[in-house]
Parts: structure tokens; sequence; C-alpha cells
């Protein structure tokens, strides 16, 4: 008998994070670029992000070149699309949000959802993203994501690296505390069935 699986989340009832979500009218609209393989991850932050955030776009590929989905939203934000990506020649936030006009235009944060090593092949393949202005978080967030482990430091995950760099951008970090906080909750319920796996 197939397992009924949440409408909005699309996990298994018993593990469903809807009780996590936390609806937020974020000003800066959000696109991930997700790799494929990440789509069932059962461990990834995307779906509680996607789900929490009212202005944020999902695209699945690996090589997004003549994506044409990313390619139209390029088109429609131009020169006020960033891109989180940690190069050398990547921006602070703080030097970014300097130059952000304050006229009532709109921008567009992008980001790449998967492995670091996957989104560095991503990022190679796909030609379009390397004339985007490239943006990189302080060095003093630690994370808490504690499900996945990750060998790079300073390494957050999806859900905190856009919190972080909307929070700063929009001016407005009290507008995603909540949905920080919901995420300590939500490291502790997918926890738990990892330790009850163990008994």
């Amino acid at each position: 008998m197939p397992r009924i699986l949440c409408q909005h989340c699309h996990r298994p009832q018993l593990s469903c994070i809807c009780q996590f979500v936390t609806k937020v009218k974020n000003t800066i609209l959000v696109v991930v670029l997700q790799h494929p393989n990440e789509v069932k991850q059962s461990k990834g932050t995307l779906t509680l992000l996607a789900n929490s955030l009212q202005n944020c776009v999902v695209i699945v590929d690996e090589d997004f070149t003549h994506n044409q989905a990313l390619n139209d939203v390029l088109a429609k934000y131009q020169q006020n699309t960033l891109l989180l990506y940690p190069q050398d020649d990547a921006q602070t936030i703080e030097s970014m949000k300097k130059t952000m006009n304050n006229n009532g235009e709109k921008y567009c944060l992008i980001l790449i959802d998967a492995t670091w090593k996957k989104a560095y092949r991503m990022y190679m393949l796909s030609k379009n993203l390397h004339s985007i202005t490239k943006l990189q978080l302080p060095t003093g967030y630690r994370s808490l994501y504690k499900i996945r482990k990750t060998t790079v430091t300073n390494g957050l995950s999806t859900l905190e690296a856009c919190c972080y760099a909307l929070s700063d951008l929009e001016k407005e970090p009290e507008k995603y505390q909540k949905l920080l906080s919901n995420f300590v909750g939500f490291n502790e319920f997918l926890l738990s069935f990892r330790k009850t796996k163990a008994q």
C-alpha cells in the first residue's frame, strides 16, 4: 500500500514538516537552482524554504545555459539579478547594499541548492550565470544545520544562506527570525527519526 504524502511538503505524513513552515513576504524574488539529485533528498532544507517564502521559484536542472525559465528571469531583472556564490570576485552584501537602488526597483537573488562539488559543476556548466553579480555572506555565521555534514568551513544550508542574505539585503533581519527559529525545530524533528531507527 503506497504511503500517503502531504499535499504541501510532499513528504510522508509521519514526517510532514508543515508545522515548521513560516509564511514570509520577501520583497526580493528568490530563485533556487536545484540539482536533480537534491529533489528527493529527505534531509534537504529547500522544501521548508520554498513553502515559507511568498516569492520563491525553484528550477531543477544541472546546466541552466538554455533553461528557459531561468533565462526569462534574467531577461526581466537584468542587472538587478544577484547570485549568492562565494567566488574571489564576489561582493560583500554590505557593499552591495550601498549600490542597490532605493527607488522601488525589484531585485532577484539566485541560490544553488546542491552539494558544494555539484554546485561548482552547475555554475561552471551554466554560462548564463557567469556574468551575474556575485555575492558572498560574511564569515561570522554559524550553521544550525545538524542533519547533513559538510567539510566546508562556515558552510550553511540553503535555507540559512537565503535567510541571512535576505535579512541583510532587505534590511529587515527580524522578518526571518521565526523561520530560522523553526529551522532548529526542523532539525530536531528529523534527527528524532534517526534516533528512533538507532534504538
